[in-house]
């Protein structure tokens, strides 16, 4: 069980994370005043302050406020729920790195369609290589736009 207190807090921390990396990654782009005008990393400089800022102000109402927010936020069978979303979209996105979109693409259609939505395998196997042809077709072909391949895809010549 997560606590609505303790959501809020994880999500301050990371929203400030956010913030700060933002402005950190702005400094490599100048953050002041240069001969033509505000450098290219004043802007986002400046948001990701206000972001880490906002975030820290996210925080204090949560640590103030403490008692109204000790209601339930996840039970044990919604983050059950979003672990079945996540894990396997991770494992989708990790796939993808290694082998490439498309093969990562079918695997994870396959794989959800089976486990997730009772389809028999044969069936689920015939839809994720279909997807992933079509998405090849219309990406590639149809608009050429080229996406990340991997090891299959470079012996199929693709």
């Amino acid at each position: 069980m997560i606590s609505r207190f303790h959501a809020e807090l994880a999500t301050a921390a990371a929203t400030a994370a956010f913030g700060l990396v933002i402005a950190a990654g702005a400094t490599e782009f100048g953050t002041g005043w240069g001969p033509s005008g505000p450098e290219p990393g004043t802007f986002p400089f400046y948001i990701g302050l206000m972001i880490a800022a906002a975030s820290l102000v996210t925080a204090m109402e949560a640590v103030i406020g403490r008692r109204a927010l000790g209601t339930v936020f996840l039970t044990r069978a919604q983050f059950g729920a979003v672990l079945r979303f996540v894990l396997p979209f991770m494992a989708f996105v990790a796939v993808s790195a290694v082998l490439g979109l498309y093969v990562g693409t079918a695997l994870y259609m396959a794989g959800t369609l089976a486990l997730q939505n009772g389809y028999r395998w044969p069936a689920a196997t015939a839809i994720a290589l279909g997807l992933a042809l079509v998405l090849y077709l219309v990406l590639e072909w149809a608009f050429q736009v080229s996406l990340l391949k991997g090891p299959l895809e470079a012996a199929l010549g693709l």
